[in-house]
């Protein structure tokens, strides 16, 4: 099969042919056509089988054959996750398109937005963009999308993932409802494919190799290490291997800009490619890495979508990916267009899930080759490709959201069929139910015998409690009538003349001061013990002393009234009552 099989035009034909290329990989095979046909595509392929060529080649086909695009419009819309990807995806368009009278333009953040905004304002055929800044002119005016007829999403996995789904969502819905819709990725999560099946309009679904599956030609293994060794082990194999080109992916951007200056002091020329650093410094650090002047580039997975370096023949995965399919695309930047490529992944025992992750996803045991005098001390387990457990671990995962959802408490680990089953609540219904089938109801003897012991053992600690609290507001009330006195007496002693502050003012009503409710309590004590019957002399004799201690603490009162100058109405008042309150 050729291209000119493909129905491609001449102009597009002569410019793949003068890139060296005269037969279409599988994933052009398939999705060229069906892109022709006006329908909506979902394609997945290895990464390095040409995915980029298999929708740039169908897209410039459609474009070259209708009305160019007005002042301010697009005509197609690519949107890539990066800027290097996006740069690439640019070339890639200006490359196969130069025979033809159409326009392109890239655009993405990092650099001045006003020259972006002057190549927008004539209108272009194709625009490759990343979603912030397509936000960003949108929001100026400077793009419209009233002639957009084609979308294209590029590694449409990491579009859709929860970092750019917002924006991808903000954008859709400024699009034309009536569009064709192109989406290309290495890989495709069950939720991803999902998600995507719901932006696209009964798709044509292209799979040309295993789903999640790195090329045949990429020679991959690990290497178990210590994580404090790793830095120490990448330069002894770089050295021992004679490595000339590597790229090496970190994790962080703090880890590749320390893991760079390690290499440089170890005299290997390196550099660090990052989302911190400017759009100038990752352009050079990506040039003098392709050209030869770097000999290792450091970077995170911003590399790891899209970037295509000829002949690059080492990979290293310096820190495991936390999100599997990124392995699958870290690994894919060597081994690309048939040639061969080695991955080497530096895996410590803090790495052991995600190790285990990733061989489940490519669905192979990774080869382990330890290196002489790096051997961990840490020791990484074996892999399985056993996923009973996996499965096990999703379902009772699911199982725990019904519940919550069904507002029931999840079941704990460990029940299930042999567990002893909790009898539901009888209610009315299940009673007219049981007797409807002729069952007992009623509770049996034992419960009823239960059941009633434990009602009176409730009751009774419950009779006990109100005795008990009972008493303690008696003592509370027997302890708190001398000691009111003695408050009285100490308020209006006459020390508070001799702090320079004058007495406390007498409550709101006179009749009820202090030494009066110390007179009117006694008063009224003496009257219910008069009226008692059967108490004894000895009794009546103690509360007579009892009343008179409150008349003389009243006069106490009144003495010190007396000599800082206060009217002693009050304190008379309460003398004279406590003075006509009856002795037995």
């Amino acid at each position: 099969m050729s291209f000119s099989s493909l129905g491609l035009s001449a102009p597009i034909q002569k410019a793949v042919t003068e890139q060296g290329y005269d037969t279409p990989s599988p994933i052009q095979a398939q999705a060229i056509p069906a892109v022709l046909t006006g329908k909506d595509v979902m394609a997945a392929a290895q990464t390095g089988t040409g995915k980029t060529a298999g929708f740039t080649l169908p897209l410039l086909e459609l474009l070259s054959k209708g009305n160019k695009a007005k002042a301010g419009q697009i005509r197609a819309l690519v949107l890539t996750p990066t800027r290097e990807l996006a740069a690439q995806v640019s070339e890639s368009v200006e490359t196969y398109g130069k025979y033809l009278p159409l326009r392109s333009a890239v655009v993405f953040g990092g650099v001045p937005i006003n020259p972006q905004i002057q190549k927008l304002r004539h209108g272009v055929d194709v625009l490759v963009a990343t979603p912030g800044r397509l936000l960003d002119l949108e929001q100026q005016k400077a793009v419209k999308f009233n002639q957009l007829e084609v979308l294209v999403l590029d590694e449409a996995d990491r579009m859709l993932d929860m970092g750019f789904i917002r924006d991808i969502k903000k954008i859709l819905a400024m699009l034309p409802a009536k569009r064709q819709n192109l989406m290309f990725s290495a890989t495709f999560s069950d939720e991803i494919r999902e998600l995507a099946k719901g932006l696209v309009n009964q798709p044509v679904e292209i799979s040309v190799t295993p789903r999640n599956a790195a090329a045949n030609t990429v020679k991959q293994w690990i290497c178990p290490v210590d994580k404090n060794q790793k830095s120490a082990l990448l330069i002894q194999l770089i050295k021992q291997e004679d490595w000339q080109q590597v790229l090496v992916f970190s994790r962080t951007k703090h880890g590749a800009n320390r893991l760079a200056k390690s290499l440089i002091q170890a005299e290997i020329s390196a550099a660090a490619i990052h989302g911190n650093k400017s759009q100038g410094a990752r352009t050079k650090a990506l040039a003098d890495f392709k050209s030869g002047e770097v000999r290792v580039l450091v970077a995170t997975d911003i590399a790891a979508r899209g970037l295509d370096i000829d002949q690059l023949p080492q990979v290293v995965n310096f820190d495991l990916p936390n999100v599997p399919e990124d392995y699958v695309h870290r690994i894919g930047r060597t081994g690309r267009a048939g040639a061969l490529g080695q991955a080497v992944s530096l895996v410590s025992s803090e790495e052991t899930k995600l190790l285990r992750d990733i061989e489940r996803l490519i669905n192979r045991v990774l080869e382990r080759q330890e290196v002489e005098g790096f051997s961990p001390v840490h020791a990484l387990p074996e892999s399985t490709l056993n996923t009973h457990g996996k499965e096990n671990k999703i379902k009772a995962v699911a199982s725990q959201r019904k519940h919550r959802s069904a507002g029931k408490p999840a079941p704990r680990a460990g029940s299930g069929r042999d567990a002893r089953k909790t009898p539901a609540p009888k209610t009315a219904d299940n009673g007219d139910l049981a007797q409807q089938k002729g069952q007992n109801a009623q509770p049996s003897s034992g419960q009823r015998s239960n059941s009633n012991q434990r009602s009176n053992q409730g009751q009774r600690n419950h009779q006990g409690q109100r005795n008990q609290q009972q008493e303690q507001r008696n003592q509370q009330g027997e302890s708190k009538r001398p000691q009111a006195a003695k408050n009285t007496e100490h308020r209006n002693a006459p020390a508070t003349a001799e702090h320079g502050r004058s007495p406390k003012p007498q409550e709101k009503y006179p009749q009820r001061g202090k030494g009066s409710a110390n007179s009117g309590n006694s008063e009224h004590k003496a009257n219910r013990e008069h009226k008692a019957k059967g108490q004894s002399h000895s009794g009546s004799q103690q509360r007579s002393q009892q009343t008179r201690h409150h008349e003389g603490s009243s006069e106490k009162t009144s003495q010190g009234q007396r000599r800082q100058g206060k009217p002693q109405g009050r304190v008379q008042q309460s003398t004279n009552s406590a003075a006509n309150a009856p002795k037995k």
